[in-house]
């Protein structure tokens, strides 16, 4: 993963097209609310919206690299840093923090300090088993596969269970090593 380079997530946020924050947040509320009617298990749902931001942060990572314009990240904790100054800033207008570093530098947490997709939610009783927000964990899944790192992206805090802010766990499970397909020449 690159590191920060000439531009902040700040700058990179001020250039990027963007969509009406309220059209993004209601829409992102009314897929929810489809899953949750059409699958009707809130741990299904779960697993959905992890598997759409997975779907997403494979392609997302293109356009991060194309437009953030930094070098590789020398390290784990170099690449958590990117995710929260840089990444989240940029797609979602979001200052985060990373804290919580484990002894070896492989799990850490990111500790948003707002979340644009809550805007306007209240969670029914019916769904306090829901990760609301899953959808942001299968991103940065997601795009951390794409540069070499496989990863586990868990929920450990969320204001809409009534915890005091949203905290993502990101937990290095191994670095993929890169493969450069070759024709042999017989």
């Amino acid at each position: 993963m690159p590191t920060a380079g000439p531009r902040s997530g700040d700058a990179i946020f001020a250039s990027v097209e963007r969509v009406n924050a309220e059209l993004f947040t209601l829409t992102y509320g009314a897929t929810v609310r489809q899953l949750l009617t059409d699958l009707e298990e809130v741990e299904e749902v779960n697993k959905q919206l992890d598997q759409m931001g997975y779907n997403i942060g494979i392609r997302l990572i293109d356009e991060f690299l194309a437009k953030s314009n930094i070098s590789r990240c020398v390290d784990f904790k170099e690449t958590a840093d990117v995710i929260a100054k840089i990444g989240l800033k940029m797609f979602l207008g979001v200052n985060a923090t990373v804290t919580n570093w484990d002894a070896e530098g492989t799990c850490c947490s990111i500790v948003l300090e707002d979340n644009p997709l809550v805007d306007f939610v209240e969670l029914p009783d019916t769904c306090q088993g829901l990760h609301y927000c899953n959808i942001l964990s299968g991103v940065i899944r997601g795009a951390l596969e794409m540069v070499s790192m496989k990863t586990e992206v868990t929920w450990l805090r969320d204001m809409l269970r009534g915890d005091d802010s949203f905290e993502l766990q990101v937990k290095l499970l191994k670095q993929i090593p890169e493969e450069y397909p070759y024709k042999d020449d017989e």
